[in-house]
């Protein structure tokens, strides 16, 4: 269990954070989901696919695509050594696209800096290319079982409601989240590892954005946000993604058509997905800027080679 000492984390004056722990490990224990990244064999390669493909992706959409990948590509080195246009045409409708590009660029370097082994360093996880602040923490934590302070979306509104007594995080991570993240962090890597993915696993299955499940909460009794008589969120409007019409949707259209393709694709088969003219141009400029599609010819593109 937690070796930090039983006094109330430093900022929040509420709940010793041994207690904090206590009830989130226990019950993370008793609920977390079986899923293939955790599995006790699951290399950190699985890992660090799986958090490239859960960044803004549910579960259930991910699972699939996720044993596809490995499937297909088991280790950095073999998917390094096919075209970052494979990725694109394998990462199908998983959205957001870049994240493809941005893990065949960290498996490129995986392999040529690092013997084709996942860093375990913070530092040199830090430094692929594609991999954040979050995603490093993440693949310490998770892969290598290490101390770091994980905060995603899930975690972030845990700790709004749980320990700043809010109903919503802002939309940016704060300084002051990451000090509470750093004051609620057990002091042993086995243990804090194991509460960064329990207190994700609350977020994910209770603690969520909308219709929470506060009676079913092991911490509704210790929940600043529940003793404060749940004040509703005061911060500026959040306003939902939207998707039919946009942009983003253009450029899924279009794509969906190069990665069917499996050659190159004239300009009047990408003109027949969207008949706005304008926007499709925009739409399909902004794939090329990205890299995500390569022009070969006036009017004849394909998946980046």
């Amino acid at each position: 269990m937690p070796t930090t000492t039983d006094t109330p984390a430093a900022g929040t004056g509420r709940v010793p954070a041994p207690v904090l722990h206590s009830i989130v490990l226990d019950w993370y224990r008793e609920n977390a989901r079986d899923l293939p990244w955790r599995a006790p064999g699951a290399s950190p390669w699985a890992v660090m696919v799986s958090e490239f493909m859960l960044q803004q992706t549910p579960v259930k959409r991910v699972l699939p695509a996720y044993a596809s990948w490995l499937e297909r590509w088991p280790t950095p080195a073999e998917l390094a050594a096919d075209a970052p246009g494979e990725a694109v045409r394998m990462w199908g409708r998983l959205g957001y696209p870049r994240r493809a590009l941005r893990l065949h660029a960290a498996a490129t370097a995986i392999t040529e800096q690092h013997g084709g082994l996942v860093p375990t360093d913070h530092a040199e996880l830090l430094a692929l290319p594609g991999v954040g602040e979050y995603t490093a923490a993440a693949v310490a934590s998770f892969a290598f079982r290490q101390r770091h302070a994980v905060l995603d979306t899930n975690v972030r509104r845990v700790f709004a409601r749980a320990v700043s007594g809010v109903e919503y995080p802002a939309q940016a991570t704060t300084a002051a989240e990451r000090r509470t993240a750093g004051e609620l962090l057990p002091d042993d890597p086995e243990t804090a590892a194991s509460w960064a993915v329990g207190v994700m696993e609350l977020g994910a299955l209770v603690c969520t954005a909308r219709g929470p499940e506060c009676g079913g909460c092991p911490l509704r009794s210790r929940c600043a946000w529940q003793r404060a008589g749940c004040p509703p969120y005061q911060g500026p409007a959040r306003r939902g993604q939207t998707y039919e019409g946009t942009d983003r949707q253009v450029r899924g259209k279009l794509l969906a058509v190069l990665r069917e393709a499996h050659d190159e694709v004239p300009q009047h088969r990408l003109d027949a997905v969207w008949p706005e003219p304008i926007q499709r141009a925009r739409a399909l400029d902004g794939l090329v800027a990205d890299g995500l599609v390569e022009p070969v010819a006036p009017g004849v593109y394909r998946l980046p080679r």
